[in-house]
């Protein structure tokens, strides 16, 4: 993902781009979960990629009309950042799609270790990771249970206006922070019942252990790091 902000030209993001496309068909995932990924934030990118349509300063405008103006520069600036938002979304949806949470916070809590010699809470660190990407489906059940309740007491989200469907979904917040406090207390005791003390000395089930593969992968990434700043200088 932080390779993705060295790409500045066409060849660089249709290359980051192939290469994202040659990791899905790998993970042999179905891309219709690639798409759903950009749903959420499908808004968000129409308004990013519109300000820089309209607002990107040109010295060739082809259209302009007061503080808007439509140009080639902005088209292609408008196409990079929409290249930059799918291949992020892409790429973060292939990693936990790919990696359980598990895996995903023993890892952080591996690559941040050299930070105990300053005091620094890893284990801690890694704890309230692994136990947010747990609560996340958590939450959005809780959402739909909720949402079904109020559908059944004769809420309709999708009535009205903006300003009415938001004002409509006030209603869900306060039972959710509720449920979400309910669940968090519940996961504490469950944590002190069984002796928990900040992971400290604990043994893991499953060790992480250096393999050839990490070796490949890293020289691949470094590989390909090179590629895109030759790609960015060409």
């Amino acid at each position: 993902m932080g390779i993705v902000f060295l790409a500045n030209n066409g060849a660089s993001y249709a290359f980051l781009l192939a290469f994202v496309i040659f990791a899905v068909y790998l993970s042999k995932i179905n891309f219709g979960f690639f798409i759903k990924g950009l749903r959420p934030v499908f808004w968000l990118i129409l308004f990013t990629v519109a300000l820089q349509l309209l607002f990107t300063p040109s010295n060739n405008p082809i259209w302009h009309w007061g503080i808007f103006t439509f140009s080639k520069d902005g088209l292609v600036i408008a196409g990079y950042i929409f290249m930059r938002f799918v291949l992020i979304i892409f790429i973060s949806t292939l990693l936990t799609l790919t990696t359980t949470p598990i895996e995903i916070s023993d890892s952080i809590e591996s690559i941040l270790k050299p930070l105990k010699k300053v005091n620094f809470p890893v284990t801690q660190v890694a704890l309230m990771l692994s136990i947010a990407l747990r609560f996340v489906p958590l939450l959005v059940d809780e959402t739909t249970k909720i949402m079904d309740a109020q559908r059944a007491r004769g809420v309709d989200f999708g009535e009205g206006g903006l300003i009415k469907r938001i004002k409509s979904f006030v209603p869900i917040l306060i039972p959710l922070f509720v449920s979400s406090f309910s669940i968090a207390y519940d996961l504490a005791i469950a944590m002190e019942s069984r002796g928990y003390k900040d992971g400290e000395g604990r043994s893991k089930y499953r060790v992480l252990k250096w393999e050839k593969r990490d070796t490949l992968t890293i020289l691949f990434m470094l590989g390909l790091t090179v590629i895109l700043l030759f790609l960015r200088s060409y």
